[in-house]
């Protein structure tokens, strides 16, 4: 039972790195928990399955929030809400040419390289930064920052919402 514990233990842990929610991690420290019963009372199966089932719970409503609450700030970038709402609005810088959708380019968001199209069609030139004002699917329609702001950042009589 022990390798079986170790083994569900690492498939969680390895679908903990992948998405990151911080549950599985949770389940994965309760099997490891269990792993640890399964060594001392091998034919204590029940024993083994509350003791997994009470670490992970303990650690998913103690600790959970917590690790939640400061894990975006280690990550970098902005954390979005939503799927795209959050988006919209932010700065990106482009990583080569982005035209139409005929041309499409790339652009790096939070860390992250996305799709891109200009949102009037004109080419912008590689490293421009750029302001996201959609997202269609996984490609952003972004805006040359510049021509949208001003050389010196000031809006020029656009009105920024609340938030954003």
């Amino acid at each position: 039972m022990v390798i079986a514990w170790v083994v569900l233990g690492a498939a969680l842990l390895w679908f903990e790195l992948h998405h990151m929610a911080f549950y599985a991690l949770f389940g994965a420290v309760g099997c490891a928990a269990a792993a640890i019963v399964a060594a001392l009372a091998p034919s204590a199966v029940p024993a083994q399955v509350l003791c997994a089932v009470v670490v992970a719970t303990l650690g998913i409503v103690t600790v959970r929030p917590f690790v939640n609450r400061r894990f975006p700030q280690h990550r970098g970038g902005h954390v979005a809400l939503g799927v795209h709402g959050g988006l919209v609005g932010q700065d990106a810088v482009t990583l080569d040419e982005v035209g139409d959708p005929g041309q499409v380019g790339h652009a790096r968001l939070a860390g992250e390289r996305w799709l891109a199209i200009s949102a009037n069609g004109a080419v912008i030139p590689t490293g421009t930064k750029v302001y996201v004002m959609e997202v269609r699917g996984t490609t952003l329609v972004v805006w040359p920052s510049r021509e949208l702001f001003g050389a010196d950042g000031d809006p020029g009589g656009f009105e920024q919402e609340e938030g954003a």
